[in-house]
């Protein structure tokens, strides 16, 4: 049963009933456990076991693998790039004459001398061939000893 309509009758029905509005409202019992043998979410009225809600999740473990995420990408995108950038400074930072290096283009060179702006490579003894490269070119330093 949904629903139980009850009619409701002015006082004095039986008398002068003229002014007398009858309307029809839907019954709500006082306790639907006991007309029905169940509570309002389905479970029997004689359990005293309350609902059970579904813990709420914490806000901080929700974004907690958003924060880890974050941390990766900022260790991967921007952290090792700029240690490999201070790396390569210090290398280009401590070259000194006779050190035997390797350019980014693959052109092997001894050092003759090193400035601000270029550093002056030695490519062959026999021709005494020299070139200028900047700093950045230098790739690696494979020695400190002479051809």
């Amino acid at each position: 049963m949904d629903s139980i309509l009850l009619l409701a009758a002015a006082e004095g029905a039986g008398e002068n009933t003229e002014g007398t509005v009858i309307t029809s409202e839907p019954a709500v019992p006082a306790n639907p456990a006991a007309e029905t043998g169940t509570k309002a979410d389905g479970s029997p009225a004689g359990a005293d076991t309350p609902p059970v809600n579904p813990p709420k999740a914490n806000p901080l473990m929700t974004a907690l693998p958003f924060v880890l995420l974050f941390v990766l990408m900022y260790m991967m995108l921007f952290r090792g790039p700029r240690k490999q950038k201070q790396e390569h400074q210090k290398l280009v930072a401590s070259l000194k004459k006779n050190d035997r290096v390797r350019t980014i283009g693959g052109i092997l060179g001894v050092v003759l001398d090193v400035k601000d702006d270029e550093v002056v490579l030695k490519v062959d003894e026999s021709t005494n061939t020299k070139i200028r490269v900047i700093p950045s070119a230098i790739a690696t330093v494979l020695s400190g000893e002479k051809n």
